[in-house]
Order: C-alpha cells, then sequence, then structure tokens
C-alpha cells in the first residue's frame, strides 16, 4: 500500500500540521514516510502545501507530480492540483472559499464543511483537524490511536492541553465527509 497525498490551502490553516500528524501516524504503524512542505514567505495568508506519503514500501522519492489524494481548503489550491489527482483517486475539500467546485468524473469528490462546523462549535483552530477526520473516514490508512500519538509527537508539549479539542475534531470530522460524486 502506497497512499501519496497533497494537502493544499492558505497559511494558517493547519495544511502543515495535518501532514506532520499523518506522518507521525504512519510511523507510529510503522510505514515508511515523507512529508515535503511548500510555502510562501508570508506567516499566514499566503498559500503552503504539503505532501505527504505513506507506505509499507521504500518511498524512491518524495518529489510528485500526481497524486492519490488531493486535501484542497481554498481556490487557489483547487485551481492548481485538481487535474494533479489521479483517475480513480479522491478531492476532499472545503467549499468555504471556493467558487469554481471540483467537476472531475474520473475521481471521487467529497466535500467537507470544516469552516463551517468549526465556527458552530466555537473553535476555529480545530478547522483542520475536522478536515482530517473527514479524509479518515473515506480512507482510513492510519488508526485513530495512532492520530493522537501523531498529535503528541507535533504538538509541542505546551500545547499538549490542546490534545482533547484536536481529538473532538477529528472525531467529528469522521463523521461529516459528503460524496459528491
Amino acid at each position: 500500500m502506497t497512499e501519496e497525498i497533497i494537502i493544499a490551502g492558505f497559511g494558517g490553516q493547519g495544511v502543515l500540521s495535518m501532514g506532520k500528524i499523518l506522518a507521525y501516524s504512519g510511523i507510529m504503524q510503522e510505514q515508511e514516510v515523507s512529508w515535503m512542505p511548500s510555502y510562501g514567505p508570508e506567516m499566514r495568508g499566503g498559500t503552503a502545501n504539503v505532501t505527504v506519503i505513506l507506505s509499507d514500501e521504500r518511498i524512491s522519492s518524495p518529489i510528485l507530480s500526481k497524486f492519490d489524494t488531493a486535501i484542497i481548503l481554498n481556490q487557489q489550491s483547487m485551481d492548481k492540483f485538481e487535474s494533479a489527482v489521479k483517475a480513480g483517486g479522491l478531492l476532499l475539500y472545503d467549499p468555504h472559499g471556493i467558487t469554481k467546485h471540483p467537476t472531475r468524473k474520473d475521481i471521487q469528490i467529497y466535500k467537507i464543511d470544516a469552516s463551517e462546523e468549526a465556527a458552530k462549535m466555537g473553535n476555529t483552530k480545530i478547522f483542520n483537524m475536522i478536515v482530517l477526520g473527514a479524509y479518515l473516514k473515506v480512507k482510513p490508512i492510519v488508526k485513530l490511536e495512532n492520530v493522537i500519538k501523531g498529535l503528541q509527537k507535533s504538538l509541542p508539549s505546551r500545547h499538549h492541553h490542546l490534545i482533547p479539542e484536536n481529538e473532538t475534531g477529528i472525531k467529528v470530522g469522521l463523521e461529516m465527509a459528503e460524496k459528491i460524486n
């Protein structure tokens, strides 16, 4: 099994954190892992994406042009990465700020209203965990207990008090993915 993922959005949406948590989760499952971030010079508001590869076999290169899964959190990323999903692959997106929705018929498309749900919950900081939970509902490539361990490894110890909130976000996301086609 090899899963090649791109997670893309604006800086500040937790794109890199999602990727790091997935990577640590794969390590906890004794998988081969690659985590390769890419972001502009802006701290927040600039574009950011991360490529994550989880595999049972050795990973030959972290550089990819096609992906099994794209998790898209803004229009610029939709424009750039919708066409990069392999035929039969998965595109998961939050519709907030998306003006041109995905149209491909040769991939699975799921929508997750994570930004709206995080706002309803009064905690916009768990937006990315809701998205991560939705992804794991559609493709359970790592076990939930390993995701929690991944959270513990990726968050600095001064933020460990936020793990229960993040875990709640993941569990909410596990219930929310809506299949479009």
